[in-house]
């Protein structure tokens, strides 16, 4: 699959600004594509951002990782994660700090940062270890256009404050109608900016079409394991009984191989995780 932007889209979006990569990323990033990538290097580069070390700390020793002892030092974290897992991290926590700030931001990036680690707790639930870092980076960067569209659009914000009353579905119809794009669509192209797995890329997205896939096979069974555990800490997070969940309830439920009280005690389970971590 492919991300599909019109003519008029990247037209409008030249004059958008997209927060770049920060230079720890393109360090981080250079030396762990060396064949034999110093870890020294790599912690000295991530140590050097005093917020995005400290939030890493912070990831690495909440309750989703489940450490027996505290990890106190960036270098201690690259070696005992190893930096498959540590990349993600870092990209995750850098995308907050890389964005100005906004009034109508702060609760929003508080509830991102807890779907992020909603995300985490759910992969751990559900025996799929090697998702954790991947399912936290996309719990944070699923609606990371949405800052971007209330920096670039002066009309944004007066939308942004409905959307209680609107839903996201409809929140995003009323983005294409009054600024011809979305902010799944400028997620979509900061996550390729930030040279996120294709896979993460594609559900930022296509994310309010999250139905289809189930049925369709256009996702592979990874994608599909990510998106589901982010519609699940969707759910979890904002106690949502909307139609998004209502779309795919069912279609989860089959994927994980989940009965209704089964799917029922996952999200129990990880409501009182998150609970007890805060």
């Amino acid at each position: 699959m492919a991300i599909n932007i019109t003519s008029q889209e990247r037209a409008l979006l030249k004059s958008i600004s997209i927060p770049p990569r920060p230079a720890v990323l393109l360090t981080v990033a250079e030396e762990a594509g060396k064949p034999e990538p110093d870890v020294a290097v790599i912690a000295k580069a991530i140590s050097s951002d005093v917020s995005i070390a400290s939030a890493v700390l912070q990831v690495v020793n909440s309750a989703a990782f489940r450490r027996a002892k505290e990890i106190q030092s960036i270098n201690q974290a690259v070696m005992m994660l190893g930096l498959k897992r540590i990349i993600p991290l870092v990209k995750a926590v850098a995308l907050r700090s890389a964005m100005s700030s906004h009034a109508l931001l702060d609760d929003f990036w508080e509830q991102a940062t807890e779907i992020a680690q909603a995300s985490s707790v759910v992969a751990k639930l559900l025996g799929k270890d090697a998702l954790v870092d991947n399912a936290y980076m996309l719990g944070l960067f699923h609606l990371s256009g949405v800052p971007v569209m209330m920096l670039g659009f002066e009309q944004y914000p007066a939308l942004y404050a409905q959307l209680d009353e609107l839903g996201w579905p409809a929140l995003t119809e009323r983005e294409h109608q009054t600024f011809g794009t979305a902010h799944t669509t400028i997620g979509a192209l900061l996550s390729q900016q930030w040279m996120l797995p294709k896979a993460l890329v594609e559900i930022i997205y296509y994310q309010q079409d999250a139905a289809g896939f189930y049925q369709s096979g256009e996702l592979p069974p990874v994608a599909l394991d990510l998106l589901s555990i982010l519609k699940i800490a969707r759910h979890v997070v904002l106690k949502n009984t909307d139609s998004e969940w209502a779309q795919v309830q069912v279609s989860i439920g089959e994927h994980f191989n989940l009965d209704d009280i089964q799917l029922e005690e996952l999200l129990d389970r990880a409501d009182e995780e998150i609970v007890a971590e805060c």
